[in-house]
């Protein structure tokens, strides 16, 4: 396996750097109150500099998204083969909710996350993104369980549905300010449209 190089691994430095300044400015100051110039100040950086590593402020935020597509995509597919779609969905989900960051923080940053719209159309984007990361082995196990030549069509479904019970339970999630379990209210969340996903 080849090792990182210098460059990348400095590159990967200053965009890690950039974040945190930029994330710190935004629980104090507000996502809207906080400008690029302000972030690339503070992080040492030109304004030019920033676009070298984000192509908007939203992408601060919203940075790990893209990465938890690929990495929902792998415990979909570790999931056991006698599964149907929509089970190995939510236990793939559940396990992306495990995180080592403290829930307060988290909470700051699904609070500011749902109340800007620029951060929710952004990570709408991002969520499009997971689609495709998923599609795959949902279909294929669509057509393992003996579904017809609507695979496609109903693996495009199935994700966008499982995406929408996700959004639906991080949003009341903050709403409740943590106390209600993520986990709880996502499997509530998949419980509720499983019936229409089964055929239950």
């Amino acid at each position: 396996m080849p090792t990182e190089g210098l460059w990348s691994r400095t590159r990967r430095a200053v965009h890690d750097e950039i974040s945190t300044v930029a994330m710190g400015l935004f629980l104090e100051r507000g996502f809207e109150a906080t400008t690029i110039d302000e972030i690339a100040a503070a992080a040492g950086i030109s304004r030019r500099s920033f676009f070298r590593y984000f192509g908007t402020k939203e992408d601060v935020v919203l940075r790990h998204l893209a990465a938890d597509g690929a990495v929902l995509r792998a415990a979909l597919e570790q999931r056991p083969a006698e599964e149907d779609a929509w089970t190995a969905l939510l236990r793939a989900f559940l396990g992306l909710e495990r995180t080592s960051a403290p829930q307060e923080q988290l909470l700051k940053i699904s609070a500011m996350m749902y109340g800007t719209p620029s951060l929710r159309a952004r990570s709408a984007e991002k969520h499009r993104q997971w689609q495709d990361e998923l599609l795959p082995e949902v279909r294929r196990r669509l057509v393992s369980a003996g579904e017809g030549p609507h695979a496609g069509v109903q693996a495009r479904a199935v994700v966008a549905a499982a995406i929408a019970c996700m959004d639906t339970a991080g949003e009341a999630w903050t709403h409740a300010n943590g106390e209600t379990p993520l986990g709880e209210l996502l499997i509530a969340a998949f419980t509720a449209v499983a019936p229409v996903m089964t055929g239950a």
